[in-house]
């Protein structure tokens, strides 16, 4: 057999969750057309891996780089952690399809949307331009209940009347029908704050008719958060739609060690209706600086502010001491801006990354100075930390959850393994020194340990350098 390129003795984890073996894998194209000895095969390129991992690429179920992707299509951010292919618009928030003339958009989707780029009235129209100037990694996107509810909603504060949820239905159902793999809700965020239960259950029924997912940022993750749950829970039932809980979590002081009920409210309901979820491996969470969750954090990091850009990366309760005011005024002060909040405890963030049906995310949004850690450093954390350090799971279960997790859950097709006949996305890492270059310091540090990244067959990244291809997909969710 003839290759384009042969990787030789690799320690091959295949993405089932199936124990590590040593042996070949040869693409041709954009495919895996061969596994195990290749010994009397010949590639255009030959690369011995001995001592090395070879994996299938990372998939991040929850980013929020949609504008991104067009405007640093490079994505190094996610190449240099071994990530190959991302799903955006998540928590209720789509850049497309945008029709709202606003020149002000509410938070969050101004956290993800700069004034100076097009807005795209139709998924189409998203779709088309990234199809033109593709990016370096595959993507796949979610369309934005709460970017519905800016479009048709007259008043954000109220539920949405009868009209203009026939506005919004009619909307997700082009979206849909344009590529769009599924619908997502940010219930706990301004916009979609007044909307009903009723009225997610009629979005996640037009989802239902398309054979794609209803994904939620729930109503609350806090104090009220077994309340959201139960609310999300009834929203799949109610819809028959299949729900996923997006950065599940247990946050502020009050709840920690609340995981043990909330994971146990997943199995019983996992039993009766189709629900998944996916979780960040760090203690911190991030999001607008004015959520709320500044009075439950033990300590809040101004990640990026408009009016004061000069305090990226400083501790909110310093700034309010150096102003000689409160960290309320200190943060209306510094608006519009992010934060990155320690709100979790390890207990929780471990027991719920333990837990055998979570998938691993980063929730990055690559914005600013200082974004939190997470959008560099996720997955090598994982598995340099997680992993390699403390024990948590298997390094063969770790791959299988930021690999064929994610693409089973989300109909991405012959991604997520290694196998004959699957797309040729690969990481090769060194399971020895892998681990998160980002910190809360210094959070734009690319991982250790990532060899080279692979493209549905091309090199993207080798050593450490963005090799320039842009080579990414995007993907629909198959449905058949």
């Amino acid at each position: 057999m003839q290759a384009d390129v042969i990787f030789r003795n690799a320690n091959i984890i295949d993405g089932t969750g199936s124990p590590a073996f040593t042996g070949d894998v040869a693409i041709l194209d954009d495919r895996i057309t061969g596994i195990g000895d290749l010994g009397t095969d010949h590639g255009g390129r030959e690369i011995d891996c001995h001592g090395h991992t070879l994996a299938p690429g990372f998939i991040d179920p929850h980013v929020h780089h949609d504008e991104a992707l067009l405007t640093d299509p490079g994505m190094d951010c996610m190449l240099s952690q071994g990530v190959t292919t991302i799903i955006a618009g998540n928590c209720g928030f789509s850049i497309a399809p945008l029709t709202a003339t606003m020149k002000d958009l509410p938070q969050p989707l101004g956290m993800i949307l700069t004034s100076s780029r097009p807005r795209f009235a139709r998924f189409a129209d998203y779709r088309n331009q990234l199809r033109q100037t593709p990016a370096a990694v595959n993507s796949a996107c979610l369309i934005g209940h709460g970017t519905l509810r800016i479009n048709e909603v007259a008043d954000l504060g109220r539920p949405a009347d009868a009209s203009e949820l026939k506005a919004m239905q009619t909307s997700l159902d082009q979206a849909l029908d344009e590529g769009g793999i599924g619908v997502s809700t940010g219930l706990f965020y301004p916009p979609a704050r007044a909307a009903t239960t009723e009225e997610a259950i009629a979005m996640a029924r037009i989802a239902k008719s398309h054979g794609k997912l209803y994904v939620t940022h729930m109503r609350d993750e806090g104090d009220h958060g077994i309340d959201a749950l139960k609310e999300t829970f009834e929203i799949g039932q109610e819809s028959c739609c299949g729900v996923h809980v997006s950065h599940h979590k247990c946050a502020g002081l009050a709840n920690h060690g609340q995981s043990e009920i909330t994971l146990s409210m997943f199995r019983d309901a996992m039993r009766q209706h189709d629900v998944s979820l996916d979780t960040t491996p760090w203690t911190a969470s991030s999001t607008m600086l004015n959520s709320g969750r500044h009075r439950q954090a033990t300590r809040v990091i101004v990640a990026d502010s408009i009016p004061y850009p000069q305090m990226a990366g400083r501790d909110l309760a310093d700034i309010a001491r150096e102003w000689n005011t409160d960290l309320d005024t200190a943060m209306e002060r510094l608006l519009p801006a992010t934060g990155i909040f320690f709100i979790m405890d390890e207990s929780d963030v471990r027991r719920i990354l333990s837990f055998e049906h979570t998938i691993i995310c980063s929730d990055g949004i690559a914005r600013g100075d200082h974004s939190h850690p997470r959008v560099w450093g996720t997955f090598p954390r994982v598995l340099g930390h997680y992993v390699r350090d403390v024990g948590l799971f298997s390094l063969e279960e770790a791959i299988k959850r930021m690999t064929s997790m994610p693409a089973q859950r989300f109909g991405l097709k012959d991604r997520g393994l290694i196998r004959k006949g699957a797309f040729a996305d690969l990481v090769l890492f060194d399971p020895a020194t892998i681990q998160s270059g980002a910190t809360y310091e210094k959070p734009k540090t690319p991982a250790y340990g990532i060899k080279s990244v692979w493209v549905n067959g091309r090199e993207s990244w080798a050593d450490g350098k963005n090799v320039g291809n842009r080579a990414g997909m995007l993907l629909d969710r198959d449905v058949s």
